[in-house]
């Protein structure tokens, strides 16, 4: 099935699919029941795709499980040739990725290509990581054996994405399950589902055998269905999500029956430290990119900005002239840097940290308030500073995924890694700092997966992205990632002497 909406500008657009894809082929679902896909920039339909439910998720696993022993017969080299094919293809089409990202996601376009260019570089890592699934020979305990270990993949995966990267996030999952020799289903986020039918379109093209890659997009409503169809099969090996912290708890829980392996990315509570001997233009540069790119609505955005007595006051000020210049408006405008917020939801909770936070005390530097625009529905909140934060406020312990910075202040390192460390989640951490004692030991304390030092851009294919405590477990991305899809088996072979 192929339908052209209001994409203007693509060069291709029958890229833009209203189906889902199992078997090979694109199909209604089964109810053929249909949701409106909308502009968060104006609210306005400009898409559907089917709205799937239990059926078209078990069609999916089936497609999967019938594929999936050829599949992993092929070799190492033929699925890295396929996962090569599809990222020469995702390059090709990188300009109208970049535009359904925008229009769906509502980030800016300079940030969308910058988003293609991420999600295919999983792609091309993966496709060369496919050959390197090493073994090992383990030293004999007695003559006349050999212990051998080798990689095989878990069986068939099912991928659950979110909204805020719907590109990068479906490649990283669907990249090293196809180059482990796994086959996929996959469900994308109900508020950016034509990304993720684009990027399955270039896998089609690219050759991947029926079967293989499975994808059934579904509502907020019925996405329970999908999931819980996959949750209950026990050929579905594997879950790999990112998303909420409560989802996570419900996949683990209902994953336990069929004991099914699993990767989670979960919620973030991320600290940013600015001891007093840092560089402060490069740890305001630092936060400015760590926490307002995608209009801050990303798992690793920085949510509590503890400052050292000393400068807290001069990078206050830094940090507000930065943020208060940023310019706000709809991703169809080039000179856009922060976009609409994704719906209503999440305006309304930047919103509501906002009130409750200056109701507690707090001082709004710069921004503070929902921007109306041209149509007078606010779709978008002001970058907003707020200096004074206290552990008292909402913001101190929920993630708020929107443009706003709470300034913190502290008194020295024993207490600033004590408020990093007081938090259920254990995704990301930074901070900065000249001295290099200090950088090993607040390192070495932080409860984190991932810690930038000195920097504020920690993603990359080749690092191993993931977290602690209620951020989940597993990691993707890196020679690590290729591991949470595949199975160690151990082979020990006698009667050699």
């Amino acid at each position: 099935m192929t339908q052209t909406y209001d994409l203007a500008g693509l060069d291709r657009p029958e890229l833009v699919r209203s189906g889902n894809y199992i078997g090979g082929a694109w199909l209604p679902c089964a109810s053929g029941a249909r949701y409106d896909v909308r502009d968060p920039a104006t609210g306005a339909r400009f898409a559907d795709v089917p709205d799937s439910a239990a059926r078209d998720a078990r069609d999916a696993a089936d497609s999967a499980a019938a594929a999936f022993e050829a599949w992993r017969a092929r070799s190492a080299r033929e699925r890295a040739q396929l996962l090569k094919r599809w990222h020469a293809l995702i390059q090709a089409n990188a300009e109208d990725l970049a535009r359904i990202i925008s229009r769906e996601q509502g980030k800016p376009l300079a940030e969308a290509r910058g988003e293609v260019a991420y999600g295919a570089s999983y792609v091309e890592w993966f496709a060369e990581e496919a050959v390197r699934a090493y073994g090992d020979m383990i030293p004999e305990p007695a003559r006349g054996k050999k212990l051998m270990v080798v990689k095989e993949p878990v069986g068939v995966v099912a991928a659950i994405t979110p909204w805020n990267f719907p590109l990068a996030m479906i490649a990283r999952k669907i990249a090293p399950a196809l180059a482990a020799g796994c086959t996929v289903v996959a469900k994308p986020a109900e508020d950016t589902p034509l990304t993720a039918l684009a990027l399955v379109q270039l896998g089609h093209e690219a050759g991947f055998p029926p079967g293989v890659l499975n994808i059934v997009v579904a509502s907020r409503e019925n996405t329970p269905l999908v999931a819980g169809a996959w949750m209950e099969d026990a050929r579905v090996r594997k879950i790999t999500f990112t998303g909420s912290t409560a989802v996570g708890k419900t996949l683990a829980r209902d994953g336990a029956a069929t004991l099914k392996k699993l990767s989670l990315e979960l919620g973030g509570n991320a600290p940013f430290i600015v001891f007093e001997d840092a560089d402060l233009d490069a740890a305001v540069n630092g936060l400015m990119a760590a926490k307002f790119r995608n209009g801050g609505q990303t798992c690793v955005s920085p949510n509590r900005v503890y400052v050292q007595e000393g400068v807290y006051g001069d990078f206050s000020a830094r940090l507000a002239a930065r943020v208060a210049a940023l310019k706000v408006g709809p991703a169809s405008d080039p000179a856009s840097q922060i976009g609409p917020l994704i719906n209503s939801r999440a305006l309304d909770k930047v919103a509501s940290h906002v009130e409750d936070a200056l109701a507690h005390g707090a001082r709004v530097l710069c921004g503070g308030k929902p921007l109306a625009m041209a149509d007078g529905q606010p779709r978008y909140f002001a970058p907003t500073v707020l200096a004074e934060a206290t552990p008292a406020m909402r913001l101190a312990h929920e993630e708020t995924f929107g443009p706003l910075v709470a300034l913190f202040s502290f008194h020295g390192e024993e207490d600033v890694v004590a408020l990093a460390n007081d938090t259920p989640f254990g995704l990301a951490a930074y901070f900065y700092t000249r001295d290099i004692a200090r950088v090993w030991r607040v390192a070495d304390r932080l409860e984190t997966g991932i810690v930038g030092i000195n920097e504020g851009a920690l993603a990359a294919e080749v690092a191993p992205f993931g977290g602690v405590k209620e951020s989940g477990y597993g990691r993707e991305g890196s020679r690590y990632g290729l591991d949470d899809y595949m199975h160690t088996k151990y082979l020990c072979l006698g009667g050699l002497k």
